[in-house]
């Protein structure tokens, strides 16, 4: 390769054509667009780490953990997380309008990226949330969040993450558990039992089956486990 012109100077030269053009960053960015099209030059990306998902006895202990603490409520929000798999945006917004428990499913509204979606839940979990709704409404008529707090206000985010920390340090646990683990737990294991991308995606709320790739990675990587455990039942 013929040594490069050093990059200050190949700018200056490059000024001349600008100059009169009167560019902003954006008019500069798009021509450095077409520019690198034009050359065939790829922007590195980085590599996007796997995340670390906790394994189904983790799961198991951290279950048993509340359960032991009778935090009636806290359960719920922890199985919610766990079985629906939405963020915990999406979690502190649900209103108790948007959770049916006949078709047993929730509809998110205005979740990541300004979209709808509805997310199913186990039929064995419908009693459970049934109690929360009546435990709501019983203390206040007018309660409008299917979670609010002891000063019935609604969850923050924040709030979430402090309420599941409190189980940090069960024993077993490698590492504390948070929201967006259940998350990742949830979907990896949906992948282990073969269901396509397509079907997951708008469970899941991803805005492309390209977002789910992680998960393929991540269940190439523990196949061997898998085939022994491919038809084993959700751990909770």
């Amino acid at each position: 390769m013929s040594q490069r012109t050093p990059a200050l100077k190949k700018a200056k030269q490059l000024v001349r054509h600008f100059r009169n053009e009167q560019p902003d960053y954006a008019y500069l960015k798009r021509v450095f667009y077409h520019l690198r099209q034009a050359l065939g030059v790829e922007v590195p990306r980085a590599s996007r780490p796997l995340p670390i998902v906790p394994d189904e006895e983790a799961i198991r202990r951290y279950y048993e953990a509340i359960l032991h603490a009778r935090r009636e409520q806290d359960l719920v929000i922890f199985k919610t997380l766990l079985y629906t798999g939405v963020r915990v945006s999406e979690l502190v917004a649900i209103r108790i309008t948007q959770v049916d428990v006949d078709l047993c499913q929730i509809h998110i509204v205005d979740g990541k990226g300004h979209k709808d979606r509805v997310v199913p839940f186990p039929s064995a979990f419908r009693e459970l949330l049934t109690i929360q709704i009546q435990h709501m409404t019983r203390r206040k008529p007018s309660a409008t969040f299917l979670f609010e707090s002891a000063w019935q206000r609604p969850y923050t985010a924040r709030g979430i993450h402090k309420l599941l920390a409190r189980y940090a340090h069960t024993p077993g646990l490698p590492q504390p558990i948070s929201p967006h683990k259940l998350r990742h737990f949830l979907l990896l294991w949906l992948k282990k039992q073969g269901l396509d991308d397509a079907l997951i995606q708008p469970y899941s709320g991803h805005a492309s089956r390209q977002s789910l790739e992680i998960y393929s990675r991540l269940a190439i990587e523990q196949a061997q486990q898998a085939y022994d455990q491919a038809m084993q039942r959700f751990p909770i």
